[in-house]
């Protein structure tokens, strides 16, 4: 379920104007209290406002003035980038909500009810009843437990092409909001009310109510040690100052203190956060928490479904393979004849193969059927009885076998070719007439292009591949091979899942996996990262983490890719910050004691003017970088796949140096400027 919205620009007014107001309403202390950093930047420019009310002996009270403004800016802007980055989200929150409206709904006494009563979707109670047909909106979130329909939701997800919904399959689940195009279907609508999935996806987009992280946690304790103890370093300065007859005034170390604590990473800190969630709600997954979006950027194991995700899903009829002494015109005609009545893309493909191939039509065989066999899931067949008393079936090679009753040599014949067409990732399906065994057709499952080359990529990021299927092993096998997946779980069944997921974990690494059904609830439980499908059913939805809206099995390696981000823009700025905080401590010190200290005048080596126009650098200095850091904290660091160590080298050479060198190159600009103009 996904709104297509558009991607606001960061300087669009809808996005400014309410940013500006929260960068003000984030100045109530018990909002501000929850960024350490930026709670102490806030104390500091009160106490500047206060020491700028009243008169502060041997200090220019307009340089005390200058310091005061740029420190509030320091915090207005911290602020405001916290403000823009939760209003991008909720842009997106309001998209929901054009969604989300009272509609008429046919309410059923009963499933089993004919006749209906029309009331508003608002009077719905959980285990209601609705019929849906042709042109209704369905009213509320809910299962499909009788019929199947075409149900258009392009007013959620934004696609035009119509998706088939029907009960007894994963393919239930249904959305408030959405259209049906044809036939009819009953709901048992699964939502309370006020809790729609609509209800609560809106939530869940609002960036402001996003909890922190458990690495965010850690970072934020870091940033307080750090405080702590320049904190300390800066009450020292005083007692050392004295000692040499020298003499700071109290304002002039709280702007140093300001200055030195790591306010840069501290002040985009909220901001990294929630524009990743919003990086996901772009790609049109919602995450539950902000801990799924970042455990999602430290998976070890990425458990994917092999239908529909590595391979295409429709498997094709791409050649038929007869017994000895079998004529594979007989063989292709009788392969024709059960699966004309055959509406699954797999049955229409034989049908295919056997006119295009064999020049096999319909009029010459049409007329000779008596009845069609439809496949059940006891017998795993489908077939044709013909006029002249004759029966064709095929299915399942162990399920033929048993209906053919054939010799032990024409079945170990018939199973060497099943196995043949196994081992090479194909599916067989073995064909029999008058129960006498005709012969095999391989149905071969295509590989979506680009996933081999998908899967070195996530190789390369130290992330283990593993395909689920329910094919047996040598299936399996061949299809993992072809598609360069790194492991495989043949024949999977919840329990089978659900051991490896646990097994992994049992390691300590963190697994991620995708899945649309009620049997794959589970291991969407266990798994640290669970995507559920959104077409999927409600026991999945409700057990994942993650819903993707577009209902795309890949999906999550861009949810890897997305998680990956996030901690590696994090840690860019949080290097940059530190780098920082470091390079101003060697820049100021020595400036701020050159009048009472000669001798340290020789370790000015930007040969900034005076004490006070070092401080007031400094402190607008801090102020402008956190403006200019606002688009990337935002925007990401972009992630290009590669070890630990070559991120760490990356980091260390382009956000640690650069650190280091642009407090020199920034403070020494604003200290020219600010000589130019006279401030100082």
């Amino acid at each position: 379920m996904t709104v297509k919205t558009k991607d606001l620009s960061l300087l669009d007014p809808s996005l400014v104007i309410p940013a500006l107001k929260q960068s003000v309403l984030k100045l109530d202390p018990r909002i501000l209290i929850k960024n350490p950093v930026m709670f102490v930047t806030g104390v500091v420019a009160v106490l500047s406002t206060y020491y700028c009310l009243s008169h502060v002996p041997g200090m220019d009270q307009s340089i005390l003035v200058q310091i005061t403004l740029w420190l509030w800016f320091t915090v207005l802007f911290a602020n405001f980038a916290e403000g823009l980055a939760e209003g991008r989200g909720k842009a997106r929150a309001d998209s929901l909500r054009g969604v989300k409206k009272e509609t008429p709904a046919k309410k059923l006494a009963a499933l089993e009810s004919q006749d209906w009563k029309q009331v508003s979707s608002t009077e719905l109670k959980l285990g209601d009843f609705v019929l849906c047909e042709a042109g209704d909106m369905i009213p509320a979130d809910g299962e499909v437990v009788a019929g199947i329909a075409s149900v258009n939701e392009a007013a959620i997800t934004g696609e035009s092409a119509p998706v088939i919904r029907e009960s007894g399959s994963d393919r239930c689940g249904v959305t408030g909001g959405t259209t049906v195009v044809s036939d009819w279907i009953k709901v048992r609508v699964t939502q309370k009310p006020g809790e729609s999935f609509l209800d609560r996806m809106i939530a869940l987009v609002e960036g402001a109510k996003r909890q922190k992280t458990p690495n965010e946690v850690a970072l934020t304790i870091l940033l307080v040690g750090m405080t702590m103890i320049f904190l300390i370093v800066v009450a020292t300065l005083q007692p050392l100052a004295s000692y040499m007859g020298a003499n700071i005034p109290m304002p002039y170390l709280l702007a140093l203190l300001v200055t030195l604590i790591p306010t840069t990473i501290g002040g985009l800190l909220s901001a990294i956060g929630i524009a990743g969630m919003d990086r996901l709600v772009k790609a049109n997954v919602i995450a539950k928490s902000g801990r799924a979006v970042e455990a999602a950027g430290d998976v070890d194991t990425l458990l994917l479904d092999k239908t529909g995700t590595i391979t295409f899903g429709n498997r094709m009829a791409d050649e038929f393979f007869t017994l000895d002494g079998v004529n594979i015109e007989d063989l292709a005609a009788a392969a024709f004849l059960s699966s004309l009545s055959d509406e699954t893309p797999e049955g229409k493909s034989i049908v295919e193969l056997a006119k295009r191939k064999y020049f096999i039509t319909d009029a010459e065989h049409n007329k000779a059927v008596k009845s069609f066999v439809p496949f059940s899931a006891q017998t795993r067949m489908s077939g044709v009885n013909l006029e002249n008393g004759a029966e064709i079936r095929k299915g399942a090679d162990d399920a033929v076998f048993h209906y053919a009753q054939a010799l032990p040599g024409v079945v170990s014949q018939c199973k060497a070719l099943v196995d043949k067409i196994a081992k090479s990732g194909g599916t067989p399906l073995v064909v029999a007439q008058d129960k006498r065994l005709l012969g095999v057709i391989y149905l071969k499952d295509i590989i979506k292009p680009g996933m081999r080359e998908r899967f070195a990529i996530l190789r390369k990021m130290g992330i283990k591949t593993v395909m689920i299927t329910g094919d047996n092993p040598l299936t399996a096998a061949a299809i993992a091979a072809e598609s360069g997946v790194d492991d495989f779980v043949a024949q999977a069944t919840p329990e089978k899942k659900l051991d490896y997921i646990r097994n992994e974990q049992a390691q300590g690494k963190l697994v991620a996996m995708c899945g649309d059904g009620s049997n794959d609830a589970p291991a969407l439980a266990q798994s640290d990262i669970g995507l559920a499908m959104n077409e999927g059913t409600p026991a999945a939805k409700e057990a994942g983490n993650l819903v993707d809206l577009d209902s795309d099995p890949t999906k999550l390696i861009e949810v890897v890719m997305v998680g990956k981000q996030l901690l590696i823009s994090r840690g860019a700025l949080t290097t940059f910050s530190i780098a920082n905080d470091v390079a101003k401590y060697f820049a100021i010190i020595p400036a701020l004691f050159m009048t009472s200290v000669p001798a340290l005048n020789a370790l000015n080596v930007m040969n900034l003017k005076s004490p006070e126009s070092a401080i007031l650098s400094a402190v607008i200095f801090n102020a402008l970088i956190i403006i200019a850091l606002i688009p990337l904290a935002i925007r990401g660091v972009k992630y290009k796949p590669s070890s630990a160590s070559d991120l760490l080298r990356r980091n260390l050479l382009i956000y640690g140096l650069g650190g280091l060198i642009a407090p020199f190159i920034g403070i020494k600009a604003i200290d020219v400027v600010l000589a130019a103009i006279g401030v100082v």
